[in-house]
């Protein structure tokens, strides 16, 4: 609902209630799977939620009132579901490392939808970066020893914000990204922005998490194009900056600097390793890794699983 009140000057959010869930978790109201256990303490937290957020629906943004029994109702048929799954997370963890297990912990969301360290305020409403896989599971941060960035070879975006690389959707290249690259959002199903590789753009989420290596994903969407371009940089405000600039004021004011390299007409797909690859596409992924100051350990060259060069192995 206010999203839809935003009109034009919407976020580009996905409309599932993320964002109010966060607002209510930083009130200190929200309610925790926890108190779904407790019947009586979960009716209580959810009167006291919907008394407050039933007032801005029906009074403010002219919506609906969410009904309280039906809420009710509709969550506690899923405790069965739920309770198993319920425990100290920490702790469970923390025995495991203690007993040499492999952890692996997946964020979700670029990191420059980072609430702190992304294009604010067109961002999500949680922490993304890899420093959030510490301080979201309850582990410490010395237990992060590799930290795997995940980028394609290309640039996209989902919703609003800065793109300083961006190409039009609709036609020549952009078109060619959206299409073969299946560039839709996972969510929401909208087609996402598409632009060229953001060498700039990548230093700064590499800076803010602490990036070991990289995986370069969906090389293989680059088969057939021609001419490939890198954004190594911008003209802000008069000055060259290598380095995307924080705030979405500041970015969305950048013009791309491009570095132009040849493309490839042989085929990537399914490559299992580098000398597989075409002269063009190791060139390209050399000059990105000069560029961002990272090495890139792994690169996807499908969908599949075993389609993926492993140059280093994050637990080896």
């Amino acid at each position: 609902a206010r999203e839809v009140a935003r009109g034009a000057a919407k976020i580009g959010t996905t409309g599932k209630g993320i964002g109010p869930a966060y607002e209510d978790k930083v009130a200190r109201r929200a309610i925790r799977v926890a108190d779904l256990l407790n019947e009586d303490r979960f009716a209580e937290k959810l009167r006291e939620n919907l008394d407050y957020h039933n007032f801005v629906l029906t009074n403010y943004l002219k919506a609906d009132a969410i009904d309280f029994q039906k809420t009710f109702d509709d969550a506690l048929k899923d405790v069965p579901r739920i309770r198993p799954m319920v425990a100290d997370v920490s702790s469970a963890l923390y025995a495991a490392h203690k007993a040499g297990a492999s952890l692996l912990f997946e964020g979700a969301q670029g990191s420059l939808l980072d609430v702190d360290h992304g294009t604010y305020p067109f961002v999500t409403s949680s922490n993304c970066v890899a420093g959030n896989a510490a301080a979201g599971t309850g582990v410490g941060p010395n237990m992060l020893h590799y930290i795997l960035g995940i980028t394609k070879a290309y640039t996209t975006r989902v919703g609003s914000g800065p793109f300083p690389s961006e190409l039009p959707t609709g036609q020549g290249v952009g078109e060619h990204l959206s299409r073969i690259g299946h560039e839709f959002g996972t969510v929401t199903g909208r087609a996402r922005r598409c632009g060229w590789f953001d060498a700039a753009l990548l230093k700064r989420s590499v800076q803010i998490n602490g990036v070991s290596g990289m995986c370069l994903t969906k090389l293989d969407v680059l088969d057939g194009i021609d001419t490939l371009r890198i954004c190594t940089g911008y003209r802000l405000d008069g000055k060259t900056v290598d380095i995307f600039p924080v705030g979405a004021e500041d970015a969305g004011r950048c013009e791309p600097i491009y570095e132009e390299m040849p493309g490839w007409t042989g085929s990537t797909i399914g490559a299992k390793s580098l000398a597989s690859l075409p002269t063009a596409a190791r060139a390209y992924i050399k000059r990105i890794e000069e560029l961002v100051g990272v090495p890139i350990d792994m690169v996807s060259t499908g969908p599949d699983r075993e389609e993926t060069i492993v140059l280093r192995h994050p637990f080896e």
